[in-house]
């Protein structure tokens, strides 16, 4: 019997096949379709690169021509025109939207006439409510006569708020110019007829308006003195005079005032100096007093006989 024995194999043993322990790459194939869409794409994005490449500023010539188009569009009232246009387009929607101005409540006004508060803010009926501006109505009641300050508000949907403070008169002061009616830090209102405001001191003099607010409040604290009292009058901007009934001058000293204040209080109430025939009473002097007559005669007080 033959024996059979396994037949060695020399050399290198087999080299393992390529394919085991390597990743395999599957090759796909985009469809017609896509990439005709990829093709568009990258048109798309080439031509708006190349857009933004002709405005840089490597290429000026494209902003002079932009720069040109808009100046001349400009100069013919095209860019005005069209924002007009979308403003009263805008203004024509919230209006039918239920937001144009359909009342406006004028509050605090008691010597300034409605039309003029009106006129003044400039609204038109039917407005929309969001094209009102306000600061600039605001800034209009400001410059009428009587008005010191004012605010404008809208409330929603179709009402304008408005609110009025008045200037408070203080005094009439007599130029050459006229009669002046006064607030009491001397700021002028306007002209006007002493008449229309009977109940108000009278001044008169350089610097008056600007001087006379503590002067005329201290004078109203001695009711005697200012029951009669029918004028006051600045002398050379630095001391006042007081005109009393009768025409009677009562001269003040530059300091002191209040003091000699109290003492023609005295002299009118306690001397009865006003029953006098006087035309002129001097208490610039504090430790004397002149009394000058009708008549011209003078007479003297010592000041402290008050």
């Amino acid at each position: 019997m033959r024996s059979v024995s396994a037949k060695k194999t020399r050399g290198r043993a087999a080299k393992p096949s390529r394919s085991r322990g390597r990743a395999t790459t599957a090759i796909v194939r985009s469809s017609p379709a896509r990439r005709k869409s990829r093709r568009r794409k990258n048109i798309f994005v080439r031509a708006w690169q190349g857009f933004l490449a002709c405005f840089s500023f490597r290429h000026p010539v494209p902003w002079i021509l932009f720069v040109a188009l808009m100046g001349a569009l400009i100069a013919q009232g095209f860019v005005t025109r069209a924002g007009d246009v979308s403003r009263r387009a805008i203004n024509t929607v919230m209006t039918d939207a239920g937001f144009g101005i359909g009342a406006i409540n004028i509050a605090g006004n008691r010597r300034t006439d409605p039309h003029d508060i009106l006129a003044g803010l400039g609204f038109a009926p039917g407005q929309s409510i969001f094209a009102a501006d306000i600061h600039e109505a605001r800034r209009r009641l400001l410059s009428l006569e009587w008005i010191a300050d004012a605010e404008v508000r809208r409330q929603y949907p179709n009402t304008i708020a408005v609110t009025v403070v008045e200037k408070v008169p203080f005094a009439l002061w007599e130029t050459p110019n006229g009669t002046y009616l006064i607030e009491r830090s001397g700021r002028t209102i306007g002209l006007f007829d002493p008449k229309s405001f009977p109940q108000l001191p009278v001044l008169a003099g350089d610097g008056a308006a600007q001087a006379a607010a503590d002067f005329v409040e201290a004078v109203a604290a001695h009711r005697a003195t200012v029951a009669r009292v029918i004028g006051y009058q600045r002398i050379s901007d630095r001391r006042w005079n007081l005109i009393l009934n009768g025409n009677v001058i009562v001269e003040l000293p530059e300091e002191d005032w209040q003091k000699e204040l109290d003492a023609l209080e005295h002299l009118i109430v306690d001397k009865g100096i006003l029953e006098r025939d006087i035309a002129e009473i001097d208490l610039r002097a504090h430790d004397n007093y002149f009394f000058v007559l009708r008549n011209g005669q003078k007479q003297q007080m010592r000041g402290n006989a008050a």
